[in-house]
């Protein structure tokens, strides 16, 4: 109950001890004779002194106290966000999340050495609260904002947000502009190049080698033709990827009539169909489609010749419709399946060429199940073949229309 204060500033022994004491002078003056009412007007009296007396008020605050090292420790400790605190031009205190980033040994540190780019030297030398990038910090392609804030005399908080992720989209937005770029050059250049010769030796020209020049302009023009449909294709499918679509469509007749189209005449007879009926899902007619073109065309460009493509619908797990299109060709090294949905990825880019492949299909493809919230998965065994396997959420006609 901590001590009791007397007027004078004099301070009580505590209450236990006092009740005690009281208890004692009140019984030894029954023992030695005085009057029973002397005895309890003792303990009355001391009880009367125990509730009137008041603890001491405690020390005033002071609100003007400055933030400390000491006194921010404990509160910066449990935020998700890395926080460093400086005093006087070293780390006096990390939390949690900054030493899992940097390690425990920066505290003590002077912080232009932990954060090594020129723009974050500047800032945390000129003292000032603002902000700065630095890369590199943890690995050699990651960027993190850095912003200062004073906070006191000689004390700054230092506050490391993570920018990676938007680095990563900028870059990507840069190498797929500089790969479309270049494949847009090539066929060009071979156009422009077997033109400009036609038209200035077109007197001089015997006929096998004007129909060798034209042959090439039509080839590279119908390449050139190609990647702009799948340019366009890729934007149109990231611009709709959030809006899933929501016709019903019946999956088996669709499949069934963009395999045959994708085949031929010249290649009908290795295509292999095993289609489940009346397997309906919610879509968009134009882009399943062009999925299934791909797949297909993708499976005939790679398989070996005069061997069979086999295109597989089914019922799937979880109440989805699973397609697959599996080609009998060399097969894929594992190494390269997680990239191939990449834009302009090859595994063998002189073939892909010659076969009049963009290097777009199968981003096409990833892109246009993602906006049906599907999954696709890629399995291949060298020697053997390549399957692409496309699961969607079937579309029940009975439930919904009941719905």
């Amino acid at each position: 109950m901590g001590l009791l204060a007397m007027n004078d500033g004099s301070a009580f022994p505590t209450a236990g001890i006092m009740i005690a004491l009281l208890t004692f002078l009140g019984l030894l003056a029954a023992g030695v004779g005085f009057p029973i009412s002397l005895a309890v007007a003792i303990l009355w009296i001391g009880s009367l002194l125990l509730i009137t007396s008041k603890p001491p008020a405690p020390p005033p605050k002071n609100r003007d106290q400055p933030f400390t090292s000491a006194n921010l420790k404990g509160l910066i400790e449990q935020v998700a966000t890395p926080l460093l605190l400086t005093e006087r031009g070293t780390i006096s205190a990390a939390n949690r999340s900054a030493r899992d980033l940097l390690g425990g040994h920066v505290i003590g540190q002077d912080p232009r050495l932990v954060f090594r780019q020129p723009s974050a030297i500047a800032l945390i030398a000129a003292g000032k609260s603002g902000s700065a990038t630095t890369h590199g910090l943890i690995r050699r392609r990651d960027s993190w904002e850095l912003n200062l804030q004073n906070i006191g005399t000689g004390l700054a908080l230092l506050e490391l947000i993570s920018t990676t992720a938007e680095s990563d989209v900028s870059r990507a937005h840069t190498d797929f502009v500089a790969n479309a770029s270049h494949e847009l050059r090539t066929p060009l250049a071979s156009i422009l190049g077997y033109a400009e010769t036609l038209n200035d030796s077109a007197d001089e020209l015997d006929t096998p080698t004007a129909k060798k020049f034209l042959d090439t302009i039509q080839r590279e023009a119908k390449r050139l033709q190609s990647l702009v449909s799948d340019l366009m294709s890729l934007s149109r499918v990231e611009a709709e990827k959030h809006d899933q679509p929501s016709e019903p469509l019946d999956l088996t007749k669709l499949i069934e009539r963009a395999a045959r189209d994708a085949a031929g005449t010249e290649r009908k007879s290795r295509l292999k169909l095993d289609l489940a009926k009346n397997m309906m899902i919610r879509g968009d007619a134009q882009q399943i489609e062009q999925l299934v073109r791909n797949l297909v065309d993708n499976a005939f460009n790679y398989g070996f010749e005069n061997t069979k493509v086999h295109i597989s619908l089914k019922q799937g797990r979880n109440d989805h419709a699973r397609l697959s299109v599996t080609d009998e060709g060399e097969g894929i090294p594992a190494e390269h399946i997680p990239h191939l949905t990449r834009r302009f990825y090859r595994t063998d880019p002189g073939r892909s060429r010659a076969s009049g492949g963009t290097g777009l299909g199968l981003a096409i493809v990833k892109h246009i199940v993602e906006r049906h919230r599907g999954r696709l998965d890629i399995a291949s065994e060298l020697g053997k073949g390549t399957s692409v396997i496309v699961r969607i959420p079937k579309y029940e006609r009975e439930a919904a229309d009941a719905s």
